[in-house]
């Protein structure tokens, strides 16, 4: 029995050299009114907000690309395919979606269908109706728990009788949804994030689109920030290619990556923000892509498989991408960070060994190349997404608090889009509208308008 994609979400409830420039070669500049800190989601949608404000803006990138975790990977296979995020969601108010359109992108739904594996079997209609009717007592169970007066471990608000379909609730609501194992990740968090429903795709890719949005920005490549000087007044970026004043910075890195001291402040940014981020630290997800030829699985374009499974020794299966033949096997949370840390042979090993457990060894015979990516390894980025800590939810409020003249951005800092490429977009021009406010070039107030972050959620029932 196919499961489609809205009832599986609904009910789940849900990813130094010398400066080369974006737009053309220049020298780095000297002075700015804004410097954005990384050239991802957030750091791009913050630039395009300032110089739409006719502010001048630079933003410094330690990575040889524009993306962040939006990475399209033209080369290793004969097609593309993302190697971080690869949905967006929310069509009716995410203003990527025009964008998109508007750069000459293709977006589309994601496909609907979404299957079970028992075994080396299908689900038959009423085990999967079993699966969804736990999945959606799973989500209850942490709702409630989110009302109460204490913010636990989402493991802990479980019900008790989801027999032999609790590993895999557990895997879809916590690994494969944000990259940590529920007992590791906040009831609260998880219940603000349940409005994820109409997922979109783009067909060139994720990491495509953050950089054609990124083309008419100024950007610094391969130009990490290696000092933040700043004060309530101006603002001191050293980087390697030399040092940029301005009146105010955005900083879009990853919790991880500004825990790790990677970036120096002076003074140091305050104990309250890094306590915030601590709890906000990525969990692990990555893709193990095969390129399988002649379609072995016998699914259709754009499947998506789950296991039952009663460990976390498991995966999602997402077959066929684009109507090509490479098929991503993504891992997650404790599992998939243990086997990140072993390198891309055990990543490759265990794909294999999951495919053959579950469609024969004659599936995987025919595997004519394998790529995995190892996103917890990758020093400007240092995991996936951001989930918090039980105890920590209000921490993500805590990071849109101005630091001096300091703005932090990045899916981190949105309450109910973190862990998206979405979130991240919206905290690049909430941070941006905060800065440009700030030194005097936006004085109207926002306008109170419906957005992904203040847009009411619909709950709705599974449906087969």
């Amino acid at each position: 029995m196919t499961i489609t994609r809205r009832s599986f979400l609904s009910a789940s409830a849900a990813f130094a050299a010398a400066p080369i420039w974006g737009a053309a070669a220049a020298p780095l500049p000297r002075e700015v009114d804004v410097v954005v800190i990384g050239a991802g989601a957030a750091g791009i949608a913050a630039a395009r907000r300032v110089m739409a404000a006719n502010r001048k803006v630079v933003v410094v990138e330690a990575a040889a690309q524009i993306g962040g975790r939006c990475i399209t990977d033209t080369s290793t296979f004969d097609v593309a395919f993302d190697r971080g995020a690869r949905w967006m969601h929310n069509p009716e108010t995410n203003p990527m979606i025009k964008l998109a359109r508007g750069v000459g992108l293709d977006v589309l739904p994601a496909p609907s269908g979404q299957k079970m594996r028992i075994g080396r079997r299908n689900a038959r209609p009423s085990e999967t109706e079993e699966f969804l009717a736990a999945l959606v007592r799973a989500n209850r169970g942490i709702d409630e728990a989110a009302r109460g007066k204490l913010d636990v471990s989402a493991a802990s608000a479980l019900p008790k009788d989801l027999g032999d379909w609790a590993g895999t609730a557990e895997f879809v609501l916590g690994a494969s949804f944000a990259g940590k194992d529920l007992k590791e990740f906040s009831a609260i968090d998880k219940a603000r994030a349940q409005d994820r429903n109409s997922a979109i795709a783009c067909r060139q890719g994720l990491g495509t689109l953050i950089t054609k949005l990124g083309e008419q920005a100024p950007v610094a490549l391969s130009t990490p920030a290696s000092r933040i000087v700043w004060s309530n007044r101006d603002v001191s970026v050293e980087t390697p290619a030399g040092k940029i004043a301005a009146r105010t910075a955005i900083i879009t890195v990853s919790t991880n990556v500004l825990m790790s001291g990677a970036i120096k402040f002076a003074p140091d940014i305050p104990k309250r923000t890094l306590d915030a981020a601590s709890k906000l630290g990525l969990g692990s997800y990555d893709h193990i892509v095969l390129q399988l030829p002649g379609n072995p699985l016998g699914l259709a374009r754009d499947d998506i498989l789950i296991e039952q499974s009663n460990s976390t020794r498991t995966a999602l299966l997402y077959a066929n991408i684009g109507g090509s033949s490479l098929c991503s096997i993504d891992v997650g949370g404790s599992f998939g960070r243990d086997l990140s840390a072993q390198g891309e042979q055990a990543m490759a090993a265990f794909a294999k060994e999951w495919l053959t457990k579950l469609f024969g060894s004659e599936a995987t015979a025919g595997i004519k190349k394998i790529a995995a990516t190892r996103w917890n390894a990758s020093p400007f980025v240092m995991g996936a997404m951001s989930a918090s800590a039980p105890g920590g939810q209000l921490s993500r409020k805590i990071l849109t608090e101005p630091i001096g003249c300091l703005y932090l951005a990045g899916e981190a800092t949105h309450e109910t889009l973190w862990g998206t490429v979405d979130g991240a977009w919206e905290s690049g021009e909430r941070a941006a509208e905060a800065a440009l406010r700030r030194i005097g070039a936006l004085k109207d107030e926002p306008a109170d308008l419906p957005t992904q972050s203040t847009k009411r959620r619909r709950q709705t029932q599974p449906r087969i």
